[in-house]
């Protein structure tokens, strides 16, 4: 066993009591594996861990990520769908699942996620990328797509637009930061149920599965598996106007699918509808009984994605 693996079997949380159906994979190197790269910010290094799945060797890659106080294990359903066709690297945004939190708060910010995505790139040796992202994984996917030379050549935004409404960024700061604690993994998926209703309905399977990969075993119980810290920003500087990002998503050029939950209150449908007419004219689709955001779990949001990803 190499000195790295050595270190990475020492840092892997302790694992978290199965829920009652777990993933079943049948496949060569359809089994998850996990993974991890060091990047650096501007107080140090840090370690963004990853999961990946299909072929090692397949030069067709897709990125998933995550919104923002979720992590990649959010995509295993279909990352085992996409198997086949991709190399699927779902990444934990630092402060987040797996990966290190940050000492100082004031780091967690889109400029570092974007270069730890870019050193991700890099360590996966993708050229090219195909990149499904949700919430903050969506804009983190315009900002690289949006650039020069960009290596995204096909872009699924999950719930995500370029105006990020005041009212919905103060009601996410009201839950992020907050750190509750669960005497059991019961209670754990009661607030989940809960906090993420508006995911729409889901199987006890799927609620089992993000409940799994949402906390962490402490003293006494189970945790997030987030940085509290990601919170402070919210608490320090209140938001009081819309986030525009209409210049960054006019500069994106490859194709681009918007996938929009009905009920979202994050994705106006006003943004939602102007996506379809500027930039790249996105195209457009619509997931009734849902708010924010879509967990592309089931067959038909995940054929959704399946089928705009490998379009010739």
């Amino acid at each position: 066993m190499s000195l790295f693996d050595s270190l990475r079997r020492l840092l892997r949380p302790e694992p978290y009591p199965a829920p009652a159906a777990e993933i079943v994979v049948d496949r060569p190197w359809h089994g998850v594996r996990e993974r991890s790269v060091q990047c650096i910010g501007p107080h140090g290094f840090h370690r963004m861990a990853y999961t990946e799945w299909g072929e090692p060797a397949n030069r067709k890659v897709l990125v998933c990520a995550h919104g923002l106080t979720r992590n990649g294990r959010d995509f295993d359903f279909l990352a085992q769908a996409l198997a086949d066709d991709y190399r699927v690297v779902c990444p934990d945004v630092v402060g987040r699942g797996r990966s290190d939190w940050l000492g100082v708060k004031s780091d967690y910010g889109f400029p570092v996620y974007v270069a730890d995505m870019v050193t991700l790139l890099a360590r996966l040796d993708a050229d090219t990328v195909h990149w499904v992202g949700t919430s903050m994984g969506g804009i983190i996917g315009m900002l690289i797509a949006s650039r020069p030379h960009t290596p995204i050549s096909r872009l699924v935004l999950n719930d995500v637009g370029p105006v990020i409404t005041a009212a919905s960024l103060r009601r996410i700061g009201e839950y992020v930061g907050k750190a509750p604690k669960f005497a059991s993994m019961a209670e754990a998926e009661a607030w989940i149920r809960a906090v993420s209703a508006p995911f729409g309905p889901l199987t006890d399977e799927q609620w089992q599965h993000l409940t799994r990969y949402s906390v962490r075993p402490v003293e006494g119980g189970f945790a997030m598996v987030y940085d509290p810290g990601l919170g402070d920003v919210f608490r320090e500087a209140p938001v009081v106007v819309d986030v525009d990002l209409w210049d960054v998503y006019k500069a994106i050029q490859c194709p681009t699918l918007v996938i929009r939950g009905a009920e979202s209150d994050l994705l106006p449908p006003e943004t939602f509808r102007q996506m379809g007419e500027t930039g790249p004219c996105a195209r457009l689709a619509e997931i009734a009984g849902v708010g924010h955001a879509p967990v592309l779990m089931d067959r038909a949001q995940i054929a959704l994605v399946r089928d705009f990803l490998l379009e010739r």
